[in-house]
This record gives C-alpha cells, structure tokens and sequence, in this order.
C-alpha cells in the first residue's frame, strides 16, 4: 500500500468546497464544506457567493483532510484540482490553491476533469474500473452517457443533455411544489410515499426517431409545471407525492433505459453511476433491476461518494500518477467548459518539471 501514489485532491466546481486524500484506490479522508444553505434563500447557486465561500474555506478544509488522514503535506506524491468544466469563478479558487500547494510543496500539479473524477471515483468503492467502463452521469448541470476505455486518457461521450440536466430539472419541480433547493433529496423523500404510476408524464426523446442516446427533460418539468397549474387553477389540492413519485419515475426510466441500451449496443458489460442524482434512491434500485434482467453489473459508489467531493479528484489524480501521466503546467487555467474528452490537462512539455521548486519548498512551513 505504501508504493501506491498518496495524492491531495480539490474540488470547487460549484457549491462544495471538497478536500480528498487518497492513497492508490484507498479513501483516506474526504473533508467537505457545504454553502448549499446560503444558496437556498436564492432557489439556486448563486456564482459569487460560491466563490466566496470557497476562499473562506479552502485553508481549514485541507488542513482538515490532512489530520483526517494522518498524513504530512510533504509525502504527497502530488496535487490534483478540477479544472473544469463548472463555475468559473468557483473553478479559479481551487486551481489557485492548488497551484499554491503544489509549488510551495514541490509536488506534480495535475489538472483533472470534473467528469471523469465522477467516474473514477468508484474505485475507491469497489476497485480498478473495468476497461471500457460504460457511465450514466447525472447531475444538477449535466446528464451523459460516457464510454471510458482509458478514465486517463480516453473519454468518449455517447449521449449528453441538450436542455435541462437531470438534477436541473429535480430542482425546478421542487421549486413549483414550494419543496425548497436542491430539490433532489426532498423528492426522494416525498416519492417514497408517492404512487409513481399515478400521474403519465411524458418520457423525452424516446420515440423510434430521437437520438438514442441524448437526453431532455425540459418538456417533462414544463409538463409536471402545467399540471400543477390546472390542478391549482380548479382550487384542488396538489398531491405532492404523487407528482414527486411520477416526476421521479419519468426520468429515472428515461435514464437507465438509455444508459442499458447503450451497455447492449457497444458490448459492455457493466455500467457505473455517478453525479449527485445518482445518491437517488429510486434510481439505484431501478438501475439494479434493469442490470440484473440485462445482465449487466451495476457499480454505483455510496451516496456521499456520487455527490461533488475532493476524493473523486485526488482518485483520478492518483490514477494519473500510476499510469504516469503528464503533470500539468503552472499555468493550468480554469476552463468552465473543459469538455470530457480531456479527462486531464498535461503540461506541454517544457514547464511540468517540479524538480526547481524543491529548494523553494525546503523554506516552506510544511517541509520544517
């Protein structure tokens, strides 16, 4: 275990400010903090404050991974951040530190993609990811389908959004049922004592003739809105939990009967599910059984681990390091539409050589 590379990972793409070491595919500490509750009174992430909360954060966030870990600043093997895509504002906070860290310290730099931390963090829950790794991402920004046969190198989406995320539209449900943001975890809750047949709303791009593997739902929050509506407008009462449950059921069809289609039609055979939706309790339990009839295997990481975290980015920072990938650059931008192609951003070669920064890093308080 000791051989294996013991990164530092940071994550601030949006709301959460998160912190993660680990050490190969070992979870040594996952430190997050959450601005979700200064978001709420807004409906939704309000950039600037995200990214204030950020620079609050980041020192006492890391410096809690570490005492959680029980690990020095100098054994790291290296630093990794999100480089994109997410807030750009937010995205500049941990590039910033990470930079920092990584130069102070004498440390390889590497610059991952949000999505693809996504996906490798499920090594962390149940080992080496099969090659190639088929992946449902669902989120409140992005809802793909992505073939990785290299989560370092070689990322190739399938399928993708072209209007409202998953988690997006979760949101603005909830919001029309006055249920609060993020609208994803109180839906669950209201769909558990819900009857998901009791209401037939649409499922988007499903018809013989719609790109197989795109998603909408769009139509289906306009659809769920208007029947609430006419329900209101003839003075009857909203069954809350009847829409959450077939709000719910809609989409959550729509996303494992794409994302099985896709396992069939390349010849894969297991599927990963990551992004925050995928903590969705109606979700992973749908998904089980279509694997199961499909023959497929299901790798879903536990609830905290789907949810933006620092321990995704330092699982692919890890990764990077024992596949011997390039390190970034030190002037590694924050790109707010990085696409997932690019799981990484290596250095062009002339900049990504740490060595010079060693005799800095022997002045630094982390090195004393």
């Amino acid at each position: 275990m000791a051989d294996e590379p013991l990164v530092l990972g940071i994550e601030t793409s949006c709301d959460e400010t998160g912190v993660g070491i680990v050490r190969g595919h070992t979870l040594l500490a996952d430190a997050i903090a959450s601005s979700v509750d200064e978001h709420a009174r807004y409906g939704g992430v309000v950039p600037e404050v995200a990214s204030r909360a950020h620079l609050e954060a980041m020192v006492p966030t890391i410096e809690r991974a570490l005492r959680e870990a029980g690990v020095s600043p100098r054994d790291l093997d290296g630093i990794a951040v999100t480089a994109g895509p997410g807030l750009a504002g937010a995205l500049l906070v941990g590039v910033s530190a990470a930079k920092a860290y990584a130069y102070a310290l004498g440390k390889p730099l590497y610059g991952v993609n949000h999505l693809a931390s996504h996906i490798c963090v499920d090594q962390l829950e149940h080992g080496a990811l099969p090659e190639p790794t088929m992946a449902l991402l669902v989120s409140g920004g992005h809802s793909s389908l992505l073939l990785a046969p290299d989560i370092t190198s070689d990322v190739r989406p399938l399928g993708s959004t072209i209007d409202d995320a998953a988690g997006e539209a979760f949101d603005k449900v909830a919001r029309v049922l006055n249920l609060g943001f993020p609208g994803g975890p109180v839906i669950d809750k209201y769909a558990r004592e819900g009857d998901p047949r009791a209401i037939a709303f649409p499922r988007g791009l499903t018809g013989p003739r719609d790109a197989p593997y795109d998603f909408s739902f769009s139509g289906l929050k306009t659809a769920v809105a208007r029947w609430i509506e006419a329900k209101r407008a003839a003075g009857e009462e909203v069954p809350v939990r009847d829409v959450s449950a077939s709000f719910q059921e809609a989409v959550t069809d729509v996303l494992t009967r794409k994302a099985i289609r896709a396992c069939k039609d390349e010849g894969v055979d297991h599927l990963m599910i990551g992004g925050g939706v995928a903590a969705n309790s109606r979700l992973r339990a749908m998904a089980e059984e279509r694997c199961a009839d499909a023959g497929i295997t299901l790798r879903v990481p536990r609830p905290k681990l789907c949810t933006d975290n620092g321990a995704m980015v330092a699982a692919l920072g890890a990764e990077m390091v024992a596949r011997n990938r390039a390190a970034s650059d030190w002037d590694l931008p924050a790109d707010s539409s990085l696409p997932v192609t690019d799981p990484h951003v290596p250095g062009r070669g002339h900049s990504h050589d740490h060595d010079h920064v060693h005799e800095l890093s022997r002045k630094n308080l982390y090195s004393s």
